[in-house]
């Protein structure tokens, strides 16, 4: 089993399996090309792509969209964010996707509204990468130059390659935890979805 494989082989079998979802290596490969700074493609269609590809799917089957985060603490406005929003739209307008981007210095402004809870200020996108509802989620990967991937999961790789989600109680409430691994269990019933802490 690849999650059982040492951590440098881990990566390898990473790089391998991602790069079987073309649309998620076009979306990186194009995201590189926009400068944004401490940008990472994360969240779902990094390791959804890795759930279908263990489990024999398609590598895109039942990804929703492509999450790409970026950290831009000098300006929190919204217009800010919007003309980058705007400016990546023509980037990836012919890739059979939607592309959602975020400026991750913005998220304690709406959170709260959103979730109910109070979100402390992120300081990098790695900290806001920290904070997903599970630690299998927690994983970030982007282009550097020479082609470098750089890959970024403080909790491992192995959950994700053996099927586990493991809460993550840091930040988002129960519930969006609860609302996630039921909508991920119909999609991929070879889940095994561990509770949330008491």
């Amino acid at each position: 089993m690849t999650g059982r494989l040492p951590l440098d082989e881990q990566l390898s079998a990473l790089k391998s399996v991602l790069c079987r979802n073309e649309v998620l290596t076009e979306v990186l490969r194009r995201a590189g090309g926009l400068d944004l700074p401490g940008w990472y493609l994360t969240a779902g269609c990094v390791f959804q792509t890795v759930w279908n590809v263990v489990t024999g799917r398609p590598a895109t089957s039942g990804i929703r969209d492509y999450d790409l985060f970026y950290f831009d603490g000098g300006d929190l406005s919204w217009d800010a964010e919007d003309r980058v929003i705007g400016a990546a739209r023509p980037v990836f307008a012919d890739l059979p996707a939607v592309v959602e981007i975020r400026n991750e210095a913005r998220v304690h402004l709406w959170y709260e509204e959103k979730f109910g809870v109070a979100c402390a200020p992120y300081d990098s996108t790695e900290s806001a990468i920290d904070s997903f509802a599970a630690t299998t989620c927690c994983l970030g990967i982007r282009l550097e130059a020479g082609d470098h991937w750089r890959v970024y999961a403080p909790h491992g790789l192995s959950d994700v390659f053996n099927l586990v989600v493991r809460p993550n109680p840091v930040l988002a409430p129960r519930h969006v935890y609860g609302t996630k691994t039921t909508r991920w269990r119909q999609q991929w019933p070879e889940l095994t979805v561990l509770d949330w802490p008491t």
